[in-house]
């Protein structure tokens, strides 16, 4: 009898201490007002310091409601947690007035922070005045980015919406070991600059099952990417999954070992698209994989851009000098919304090299459609239509 005493008193223990291992701290407990109207910026504040200073453990949680939040910065310079879970059950609203956090950068802003969590909940840009601004050629704030990370590490996002960024959704700058799934982002089609989802200088980010409709990139990739991996997309509208722009400075490090597979482009400007200013630089763009593609009326479903240059400012009579090399295009189907469907436009002093076609059937209007290349070598394999030009 003893001895099971002595099990029973050390089970409730272990679960006594394994409950107690994670603290909660409830923004609303901490002052913030779910209405809406109420600004809560320093609730949470003090909710993120407060799990900040503990050695182990801790989630923050945000019930059910709107919360508006001005400008946020979440530091991690000097925090002790090294697992820091935010549980949101409720909507954080952006000011109304879109000159409070216009200039800011970002509205929520994550840096040097490691192991921090976010599951669910929804961030509501509140962009479109920002948006109509912009169209009526107003002299108008640049637009914050809704949720950025900079020189983060072990960073999990699920079951996240953002909802009417002014500008960006979600940025992941200088970060490595990334996991964004399930994640929904929703804007206008007409809403610009508002990529969904953009990294920069990142390793080993993982996005995954996530549907994203929006005025510009779904996903775009910038300069010094590695290791990414983007799985089970929708995108739509949108500009599409693109690498780029890359090639603006002339040092510029480049981006390599990119898997996008299982993706449907429906009425998007383009679907996968590889862009890079036409002058010097010295990046590069290699061990990029395209897989299991669906296209529905895609303007330009298959593209690489080279010559890049709006409105021929900053780059007159110059090429590309970023090297694009080891690109695979496989199982990629569908409809084009334009008659040429495939195009490699390559970079006159860097061709593109090691193109790689296999089972391919893109059409336009019921008809066969039509591929373009400049400067780019590479193979087909198996069914390829349009019919390859490489």
């Amino acid at each position: 009898m003893a001895a099971i005493l002595a099990l029973l008193f050390t089970f409730i223990f272990f679960c006594s201490s394994s409950l107690a291992a994670t603290i909660t701290y409830n923004v609303v407990t901490m002052g913030a007002k779910p209405d809406g109207k109420t600004d809560s910026t320093k609730s949470f504040l003090t909710a993120w310091a407060s799990a900040c200073a503990l050695a182990k453990p801790a989630t923050i949680y945000v019930p059910p409601g709107r919360y508006l939040l001005r400008a946020a910065y979440f530091g991690g310079k000097n925090c002790k947690n090294p697992a820091i879970t935010l549980r949101l059950d409720g909507t954080l609203v952006a000011p109304s007035d879109y000159h409070v956090i216009g200039n800011a950068g970002s509205w929520l802003k994550f840096e040097s922070v490691s192991g921090v969590s976010i599951y669910g909940g929804t961030l509501d840009g509140q962009g479109s005045g920002l948006w109509a601004c912009k169209a009526s050629g107003r002299n108008c704030p640049s637009g914050a980015t809704t949720l950025a990370f900079y020189s983060s590490n072990n960073i999990v996002i699920n079951g996240l919406t953002s909802l009417n960024s002014q500008m960006f959704h979600i940025v992941m700058d200088g970060c490595h070991n990334a996991k964004l799934q399930a994640v929904k982002v929703s804007a206008s089609g007409g809403s610009p600059n508002t990529d969904g989802i953009h990294l920069q200088s990142s390793s080993g980010v993982t996005i995954l099952n996530s549907h994203i409709r929006t005025g510009d990139d779904c996903i775009s990739i910038g300069p010094g990417n590695s290791n990414l991996w983007i799985e089970n997309i929708s995108c739509g509208p949108g500009h599409g999954i693109s690498i780029g722009s890359l090639g603006w400075d002339l040092q510029e490090p480049g981006v390599q070992n990119v898997t996008v597979k299982d993706v449907t482009f429906t009425g998007t400007q383009n679907g996968v698209r590889i862009k890079t200013w036409s002058r010097a630089s010295n990046g590069f763009v290699k061990g990029v994989l395209f897989q299991h593609i669906v296209m529905v009326n895609v303007d330009n479903p298959v593209i690489i851009d080279q010559n890049y240059c709006p409105d021929h400012h900053n780059c007159p009579n110059q090429a590309s000098g970023v090297k694009i090399s080891d690109v695979s295009y496989h199982n990629i189907h569908g409809t084009s919304g334009t008659q040429v469907a495939v195009k490699f436009h390559c970079s006159k002093e860097h061709p593109c090299s090691g193109i790689s076609l296999e089972d391919m059937n893109l059409t336009y209007k019921d008809q066969t459609a039509k591929a373009s290349c400049l400067n780019a070598d590479g193979t087909a394999l198996g069914s390829v239509q349009p019919t390859s030009c490489l």
